[in-house]
């Protein structure tokens, strides 16, 4: 099962007089990128975060929301009451000597620095393990949708990998008759420029069969073939995070891939190489987006 790097996942549960709303969402990234936003009351966790987010989603570019609403009499500032005191007097001989009214000193006195303050309240263990489910809800809902991207990936990459199969049958049924073709190509040369009786056919049947091996491509047959039974075990392996590895197992198909275009000599077989090259594009691209 592959699992996309693509995904949503949204969680939201209130707990005592706090509600929690996390928000992840992910896109495809070489390693983990992770932007997150958190409240001041998460500040000291901040670290166990990333630390979760990182072990669970692995890979990819990552943006994480979490917001925290106050319910009840409890509020997420604090007013600094001496303070207040301390602004009022200035600002009430300052009203009267301008001849102001007074009604609007105390909103005045709220606007000015440090009267207000994001309150100092942290979270308790208690509350933090509360907080820890809602995260892992919302991660859990994101893998998820990885998971169904997978298999749309999935079922691609393997029609893919089933077109270059057929595509490298067709060059095996096409290799014996390039070299038959070769074989007749030279005699009719050797022939139209030498004469039949002038050039020793032993001879030519050597250098014939020196030219042949130096442009064999079974080798390069079967390394391709030994290269689609291992990705597509790879793909049906458990394990969650194998898209580098599926990438690496690609850049070897297109070694063989190219060097049987560069000896094929063949239209029809260099015609089929482009086919081939064209799937494993598309599959490349695809590969891009697994986790």
């Amino acid at each position: 099962m592959l699992y996309s790097m693509t995904g949503y996942g949204r969680s939201e549960q209130t707990i005592g007089d706090k509600t929690y709303l996390v928000e992840v969402r992910s896109l495809n990234g070489k390693q983990f990128d992770l932007r997150l936003n958190i409240p001041a009351l998460l500040k000291p966790f901040e670290f166990e975060i990333r630390n979760l987010l990182n072990e669970v989603l692995q890979r990819g570019s990552v943006e994480c929301v979490i917001t925290i609403k106050q319910n009840g009499a409890n509020k997420p500032v604090s007013i600094n009451k001496e303070l207040a005191k301390a602004y009022y007097q200035p600002v009430a001989e300052l009203a009267d000597e301008l001849q102001l009214q007074k009604g609007d000193i105390l909103s005045t006195i709220l606007k000015l620095p440090d009267v207000i303050t994001p309150s100092t309240e942290m979270l308790s263990d208690e509350e933090w393990k509360g907080f820890e489910t809602v995260l892992k809800g919302a991660v859990s809902e994101l893998n998820n949708h990885r998971k169904d991207e997978g298999r749309s990936l999935e079922a691609d990459l393997l029609l893919r990998l089933s077109n270059i199969e057929t595509h490298q049958k067709t060059i095996s049924e096409l290799e014996p008759l390039r070299r038959t073709k070769i074989k007749e190509g030279i005699v009719k040369v050797l022939e139209e420029n030498v004469g039949k009786e002038n050039y020793d056919p032993n001879r030519m049947e050597q250098e014939l069969i020196y030219y042949i091996e130096k442009i064999d491509i079974s080798e390069e047959q079967v390394r391709l073939k030994n290269h689609c039974d291992y990705f597509r075990a790879i793909l049906a392996d458990k394990e969650a995070g194998k898209g580098k590895k599926l990438s690496f197992i690609l850049q070897e198909f297109g070694r063989e891939i190219n060097t049987m275009g560069s000896k094929a000599y063949d239209s029809q077989i260099q015609q089929t190489v482009i086919q081939m090259k064209d799937e494993l594009e598309k599959a490349k691209e695809q590969i891009l987006n697994v986790l």
